[in-house]
Parts: C-alpha cells; structure tokens; sequence
C-alpha cells in the first residue's frame, strides 16, 4: 500500500508488451503508479482491452482512459483509411502516427501534475523499432525540458522526470527483463490490426518485431494469432 512518502508516476499503458514492462519496472522501483492509456481512434480496442488487464495483473494504483480522437485529423494506417503494410518498407512507416506520443505525454503531463507525481513512464524504444521519431532519446529529452518550463508544479519548484527505460534496449531484453518482473506477455496486444478478441495478423511490423523478440530471447511466444 501507498504512504505518503511513496513516489508517484504516471505510465502511459497501451496495451502492448512494451508499456507493460514499463508498468512493472515502474512498480519494481517502489513508484505508485498510475496508469494512463488513451483512446485515439486506433484501428481496434483490443488494445485497450489488454491494458485494463495489466493494469488490474501488474497493481497499477489507477487506470484512467483518456479520449482523444486522432481520426479527425488523420494521416497514419491506425487512424485513417490507409492500409496497414504487411512488408518491411523504407523509411518511415504509414503506421506513424502524427504527434502521437507528444499528445499522449502532455495528457500523462496533466495528469501527473494532478496526482502531484513527478514522474512520467513510457515504452518508447530506439533499438528494435519501426523509425519512428518520437521514439528517439532527444524527443524524450526534449519533452521533458519542456515539462520543466510549462507547468506550474516545476515553476514552483517540483520538476519532472520522463523515464524510458526501454530505450535502449532490444526486443528480447525487454522480453527478458517483462518475465523477470512477472509480466504475463499473453495479457498484451501489439499488433495493428488484431481482431475483436485480441488475435494477432502476425505480418504487420508490430506483430514481426514482437516474435522476432521472443525468438531472440528464446522464449515461447505467447501470442494468441488469427488463424
């Protein structure tokens, strides 16, 4: 149980394998964590459906579901009309979604600010990932200097810290360190386009990095496919 000398943080929780071990890292850490996941007009819900789920397996302290509807501006695979790639591509992928991770962390930012933590969680990785920008080290350098300048918690003197202590890690290392701290990886959805019931494609890039993990890390993939 909290007292009230226990540091709180915010985890952005999406569902996936990532974020998970992030919740659980976070928890490891003696953080009271608070987990925050974000209905933005993704392709599915399965997703969100698997985050109440590590929420209530991993002891986050809440799970709070934020709105936000990307689809009105549109412009990436998940939340437009725009077919999820099957194939590795060049560059950066139609699957970016456009400021998505700014607008998820200013929301754990006011969030944060609320609960009075001064800390935020997020999965964000430079390793084994798909190019997209705002998973990069300066883009979470950057967020959090800015957090220093707009809120009134750090004006007045309590600062925030933005952890990404996946960054740098590969696919299997976050496997390896999710099975250390008890995460049940069959709990999560990664995958773009997963069904109803949380069934992966297995060949869009989240579903081919996620195996690619546990192959890595040789472990039994847990992950529930389409037929």
């Amino acid at each position: 149980m909290a007292t009230n000398s226990t540091p709180r943080t915010v985890v952005l929780l999406s569902g996936g394998m990532d974020s998970a071990v992030v919740l659980a890292i976070a928890r490891a850490e003696g953080f009271e964590a608070h987990a925050l996941s974000v209905r933005y007009g993704q392709r599915h819900s399965a997703e969100l459906d698997a985050a109440r789920r590590v929420a209530g397996r991993l002891g986050a302290a809440s799970h709070r579901i934020v709105d936000v509807d990307l689809r009105a501006i549109g412009g990436s695979a998940l939340t437009d009309e725009i077919a999820v790639p099957e194939a590795p591509t060049d560059g950066i992928p139609v699957t970016y979604v456009p400021a998505r991770n700014t607008i998820m962390l200013a929301l754990a930012l006011g969030h944060a600010e609320v609960l009075g933590a001064r800390a935020i969680h997020v999965g964000v990785n430079a390793v084994d990932y798909s190019g997209y920008p705002d998973c990069r080290p300066a883009f979470v350098e950057a967020f959090e200097r800015l957090a220093n300048l707009a809120t009134k918690a750090a004006v007045e003197g309590a600062s925030m810290g933005i952890h990404a202590p996946l960054i740098d890690l590969t696919k299997a290392d976050i496997v390896r360190r999710g099975l250390e701290l008890g995460v049940d990886f069959a709990d999560t959805v990664s995958c773009y386009q997963a069904d109803a019931e949380g069934r992966a494609c297995g060949r869009c890039d989240a579903c081919r990095l996620r195996a690619a993990g546990f192959a890595a890390a040789g472990v039994a993939d847990p992950t529930r496919y389409v037929a």
